[in-house]
């Protein structure tokens, strides 16, 4: 799978410097061997899916040819596809959804690029049909349109007589990427009753959906198998999170319980009005298995990066911050869960504040960075754009005299492997009276801009969750400092807290505009409680900040 995947990008970064190039996109040898490789890897896929995961794969001689003609004369950039990332979107699901779709091997599959690239031949494979094409959409992300050359256009609309497949995940708040392939069909002669739509999710586009492309969407019934009828709320048999999860640890699972979306709070507070808030959209699917008197936490964790995160919680747990990982499976960590009790609201006591310096000098000290992340400048910038919004120009304007000139602070900082979830419901006491971390291993790969930043991020972060003083802050930097070897100084960590209350403003800001009225309410003190943090920092630090 991670090869098939790893294709798909690179199919997808050829077709893209090649748009940019022509300034459409078009036919050429390149992405003809791309899309006739994928189609043969998706085949196998196919196969594996259908056999159960058992038996031996069968694949063209051929390979190797198209992968020769796929050969790089300079750099391309590439995108790692967000639904296998972080959205447990499954491959197989584009396979079941075209096998009961009744579609024919006439069928022309048009994928949208990026991950369309890819879910276009998974769709071909299953009907049988010729290689996927794939567009890019550009323009306005609400209002998009493709630009498909001349002999592109005239491949894909030569058989106007058949059916033709939209492929992409999504549909997302307009929808306006299947929108637009579709309207460009229609317009050059497709009737709308044979276009097809094959998306990751049975829901509508969002809230910036056009009329006419909702209206189309509705009448047309798309084509979707999303995850759940896939592997999750299906009976027990090989094919389910659930039984690999069980081979997977050697015990029979007398329970199976759904922790997504916020609903791991009733195992860890019980009365929902001492809940934390939760961005339920943006959470990882999540279960609890149980077996006898045993339970474990079976959490998403992406199709390519599973075996990064497993390694990652192998440090991490044997240095004792957080619970072992036993192994993964299709996408799923399984660990144990962390019994004890959810840390509180309060002052945190000079312990606490030790144990979280320990931990954050650990990782700055033993896990390098695994990737970038934005950089101080952006980070400023998008914490004085939110902090603007929610608390006005006169603030903001506060803000930005803080920070100063960001530049001058790059000299100081040095990318580490940084958690980015400090809030207190993420750490557990156990009965020993020790810490214990958890959802510890890929917040620095979010569906966000911060990713891997240097140690203060988490030390920031650390203060503001836990309400630190100026003084404790100072303590849990000189810990961070003794275990690490990296001082923060004062002036970086005032820079990143303001950064962090800003990005922490903006993430609650837009949860609460999309939750229902009681998980509002938490998300909405969530917020005052970090402009109230914001206020404080700012009449700590600057003499002409009034209140």
């Amino acid at each position: 799978m991670q090869t098939f995947i790893m294709t798909g990008e690179l199919v997808q970064g050829l077709a893209d410097r090649e748009f940019q190039q022509r300034g459409c996109d078009e036919i050429s040898d390149t992405q003809n061997a791309g899309a006739e490789l994928l189609l043969m890897q998706a085949r196998m896929i196919l196969q594996s899916w259908q056999g159960g995961f058992t038996g031996t794969l069968t694949h063209s001689a051929g390979w190797k040819a198209l992968l020769e003609r796929l050969g790089l004369e300079e750099p391309i950039r590439i995108r790692r596809p967000e639904g296998y990332a972080h959205y447990a979107l499954y491959p197989e699901s584009f396979l079941e959804a075209a096998l009961r779709s009744g579609l024919t091997s006439e069928t022309v599959v048009i994928g949208v690029r990026s991950i369309g690239v890819g879910l276009g031949a998974l769709v071909a494979a299953a009907l049988g049909s010729r290689p996927a094409y794939s567009l890019r959409p550009a323009g306005d992300p609400f209002r998009r349109h493709v630009l498909p050359g001349e002999t592109l256009q005239n491949c894909i609309l030569n058989r106007s007589d058949t059916d033709f497949a939209i492929v992409d995940e999504g549909p997302g708040l307009s929808g306006s990427s299947f929108g637009c392939i579709a309207d460009w069909l229609e317009t050059n002669g497709i009737p709308a009753e044979r276009l097809h739509f094959f998306p990751s999710h049975k829901g509508e586009p969002g809230g910036q959906v056009s009329k006419t492309h909702l209206r189309r969407w509705r009448q047309r019934q798309p084509h979707v198998v999303d995850v759940h009828e896939l592997i999750l709320d299906v009976p027990e048999r090989k094919h389910s999170l659930k039984s690999w999860a069980c081979e997977l640890l050697g015990v029979s699972g007398d329970s199976w319980q759904d922790l997504s979306g916020g609903e791991w709070r009733k195992l860890c507070y019980g009365d929902p009005q001492n809940w934390p808030p939760s961005y339920r959209r943006q959470e990882k699917l999540k279960f609890l298995l149980s077996d006898g008197e045993a339970r474990y936490l079976v959490k998403f964790a992406g199709l390519c990066d599973a075996a990064t995160k497993q390694a990652r919680g192998r440090v991490l747990s044997e240095a004792g911050f957080t619970p072992p990982v036993f192994g993964t499976c299709h996408g799923f960590i399984v660990e144990p869960w962390v019994e004890g009790s959810p840390m509180a609201a309060g002052p945190a006591s000079k312990e606490m504040v030790e144990q979280i310096g320990q931990y954050l000098g650990f990782r700055a000290g033993h896990l390098p960075a695994a990737h970038g992340g934005a950089s101080l400048s952006d980070l400023c910038h998008m914490a004085v754009l939110n902090i603007r919004e929610a608390l006005g120009s006169e603030i903001a304007d506060h803000v930005e005299r803080l920070i100063g000139r960001p530049h001058r602070l790059t000299r100081y900082l040095r990318r580490t492997d940084t958690d980015n979830r400090l809030h207190r419901w993420e750490w557990v006491r156990r009965q020993d009276g020790r810490l214990m971390k958890t959802d510890a291993l890929d917040h620095n790969a979010s569906h966000d801009l911060i990713g891997c930043q240097d140690v203060a991020w988490d030390i920031a972060g650390a203060c503001v969750e836990f309400d630190l003083s100026k003084a404790q802050r100072l303590h849990l930097a000189q810990i961070v400092a003794t275990e690490s070897g990296r001082d923060a100084r004062e002036d970086v960590l005032d820079v990143f807290e303001a950064c962090y209350l800003g990005f922490q403003i903006g993430l609650w800001s837009l949860a609460a505009q999309s939750q229902d009225i009681v998980e509002r309410g938490r998300l909405t003190n969530a917020v005052g409680r970090y402009e109230g943090r914001i206020r404080t920092l700012l009449a700590d630090r600057s003499a002409i900040f009034n209140g």
